[in-house]
């Protein structure tokens, strides 16, 4: 089975079983998550060598009849579902995306039922999905319980809170419990007056330069950082 075969068929499985049943709309979920893909693929843009960027946000405009359904269904899940394939698919793809990956559903009274539009584009965010992107000084890699995210701006918080770029579920976690910010120093974490404290490789801080392969610790999350440039210093940290 073809990657393109992959990302539709993993759509369609995902919604078979319930949403087969009460999605009556002539729109079916495989063929939106077939227009986001293409989409990513007409949009592709080489930035620099190795680094293909495509859009992040997505915007499917559905008839009233259609929106309905999906509302009905659960419009928040199907998004999510389509946001997961399309991570997915960039990463087959070797994309990378500037920012957080997005699919919103919105009524276009214009259009009859059984038919849709997408229209897409690349909003720069603090976090995107790591993908296949290569960590670098300027664009590090954390992995937090597994899942890697690319470090697109120049300031990223992480904590509890929703409010967070990202968000931890860990209670031990505050709702904006660390800060990691990009400059042309090196890469500073800093604790943002914590309940439980910030750890860089053990050691308790209030702020620390990070360098390639630290181990961040906040709650009981560890939080892996890259770089991916050869430093053998350590980092040092400030109470």
């Amino acid at each position: 089975m073809g990657v393109l075969d992959r990302f539709e068929k993993g759509v369609e499985h995902i919604v078979s079983a319930a949403f087969s049943k009460a999605f009556r709309s002539e729109v079916k979920p495989v063929e939106i998550a077939s227009a986001i893909r293409r989409e990513m693929d007409d949009r592709a843009a080489a930035v620099s060598r190795g680094r293909t960027v495509v859009p992040n946000q997505f915007t499917v405009q559905l008839s009233p009849t259609d929106l309905d359904q999906i509302e009905q269904w659960g419009a928040d899940a199907l998004a999510d579902e389509m946001v997961g394939a399309a991570t997915d698919y960039a990463g087959s793809q070797r994309y990378s995306f500037v920012g957080p990956v997005e699919v919103a559903f919105e009524e276009d009274e214009s259009l009859t039922t059984g038919r849709f539009a997408v229209h897409s584009a690349s909003r720069r965010g603090a976090v995107a999905p790591a993908t296949a992107a290569v960590a670098s000084p300027r664009h590090p890699i954390v992995d937090i319980d597994g899942q890697r995210y690319l470090l697109t701006g120049p300031v990223t918080v992480i904590g509890r809170g929703s409010e967070a770029d990202i968000v931890v579920d860990d209670s031990g976690v505050s709702r904006r419990h660390l800060e990691i910010r990009v400059t042309p120093g090196g890469i500073i974490a800093t604790d943002l007056g914590s309940t439980n404290g910030t750890y860089v490789e053990g050691h308790r801080i209030d702020a620390a330069t990070l360098v390639d392969g630290n181990t961040i610790t906040i709650g009981r999350t560890r939080i892996m950082f890259w770089t991916g440039a050869e430093d053998d210093d350590t980092s040092h940290g400030g109470r």
